[in-house]
């Protein structure tokens, strides 16, 4: 009795639970299958209005700090690298073992801003040394400094290592290494990208807020057509990431890009180089990009008129009116523009792999974002994920195809500047005249 009463609802209860628990388990499936997009979310505009009120506030503070000028910039770009480094040492931190290792997380932050000092330094050296006037005592230091900054930095990281070496503990030594290879893996792939967003800054303002914009342009523009027209899943890492949004972003961030840089272009302050550490706008030759050329329209386009017709209330009269849509045969554009629709095509298309290696990233870790500091987008990391690759390639594109590869006399004297004593400039001065004599006495 005892064995009949017991074995009867074993198999109806086993039966049950098998199929309750698959039926909890397909929607899971099929969200992360891309089935149930964000069209289809119940909580879309909750979420999307904590998005744009975040963005709002985000853009507002960026346009000032770019109206602020290029040091203003730059104290931004480390602000943000130190939240990203912050948002990443703590991902695979463990309480119980940092509890052990007293000084350890100390010993993560003396390697950043060590690497901070050194590819700060390489970049900057020129403007820092043109900031300081020559026969200060400060002058003499800051050329000590760029003298020897290398190994400055070197020694700072020597100290470092010997630190990690000296607090291994017996039991600790996986998490301690692991915390090693983790810390370098940020400062190599993370900090290192970004701060060619500072090279950019220096070459001039432009070079940065472009890319930057195009950027935002295309997130906003994939999450506006991906809200409200995605239906075909475009990469399994990111469920709601859509081929249509994905289209209609890179269309829109290619236009735009062609447009903003002839906007953008014509404001002499964004266009200037920064060759020292002060505040205030500049001014320059803007240089033959930012000048306007004018090109004639093809003679297969046609001068199309729009009809527009006006009625009276009481239709007493009828007017109508031809209006031409392409009156002027000439069209205004910056040279620097054609260059502008290379970023966009990469900012479309290449760029949002860095979201994707983001994502991927996070489902491995089994979280949703790197941080929570910006309501509705997540950490800062998150924000910044594309904007690391994009600062690469335009630092790149800059140097390969806009900065001239010709030695100019500017720089030649910010190298005699930098390098030599005021007694071998001295002699260099007397030198030169020399030979200026000796042609002058020649062409005579």
């Amino acid at each position: 009795m005892q064995k009949d009463h017991g074995s009867t609802p074993a198999t109806p209860t086993g039966r049950l639970r098998h199929r309750r628990r698959s039926t909890e388990v397909l929607p899971d499936v099929g969200k992360e299958n891309g089935s149930h997009l964000l069209v289809n979310d119940q909580n879309k505009y909750r979420s999307m209005l904590t998005r744009i009120y975040s963005s709002i506030w985000m853009i507002g503070g960026f346009v000032l700090i770019i109206y602020l000028g290029h040091l203003y910039i730059w104290a931004m770009v480390v602000v943000i690298q130190i939240f990203m480094a912050r948002e990443l040492f703590s991902l695979l931190r463990k309480s119980h073992e940092d509890r052990q290792l007293p000084g350890f997380r100390q010993m993560n932050w003396h390697f950043f801003f060590t690497a901070v000092l050194f590819v700060y330094g390489r970049f900057l050296n020129q403007q820092l040394v043109n900031t300081v006037t020559s026969g200060q005592p400060l002058y003499q230091l800051v050329s000590t400094f760029i003298k020897y900054h290398m190994v400055t930095c070197y020694f700072l990281y020597i100290a470092g290592f010997m630190w990690f070496i000296l607090t291994l503990k017996k039991k600790m030594y996986k998490y301690q290494f692991g915390q090693y290879a983790w810390t370098h893996m940020i400062l190599i792939v993370v900090f290192t990208q970004s701060s060619f967003t500072v090279a950019n800054i220096f070459e001039g303002i432009f070079w940065f807020l472009l890319p930057a914009s195009l950027i935002v342009i295309n997130d906003c523009a994939a999450y506006f057509f991906g809200f409200f027209f995605g239906r075909t899943p475009l990469i399994k890492l990111s469920p709601k990431k859509t081929w249509e949004g994905f289209i209609g972003a890179s269309v829109t961030t290619i236009i735009f890009a062609f447009v903003l840089a002839n906007v953008l272009g014509r404001y002499e302050w964004l266009t200037c180089p920064r060759k020292d550490l002060s505040t205030g706008w500049l001014h320059c030759d803007p240089g033959p990009l930012f000048k306007p050329e004018y090109f004639t329209l093809p003679a297969w386009i046609p001068k199309w008129d729009l009809p527009l017709h006006y009625f009276c209330m009481d239709d007493w009269w009828h007017l109508s009116v031809a209006v031409e849509v392409f009156p002027w045969r000439e069209v205004q554009i910056l040279p620097v523009q054609w260059h502008a629709m290379w970023l966009g095509l990469f900012a479309s298309i290449i760029a949002p792999f860095g979201g994707f290696f983001a994502s991927g990233f996070k489902r491995a870790f089994k979280i949703k974002d790197f941080g929570d500091s910006i309501p509705g987008h997540g950490g800062i990391t998150d924000r910044m994920d594309c904007q690391m690759v994009m600062a690469v390639f335009a630092y790149i594109y800059h140097q390969s195809f806009i900065a001239p590869q010709s030695l100019s006399v500017d720089r030649i004297l910010d190298q005699i500047m930098m390098n030599l004593t005021f007694e071998e400039q001295q002699a260099l001065f007397m030198k030169l005249g020399e030979i200026i004599k000796r042609r002058l006495l020649e062409e005579s």
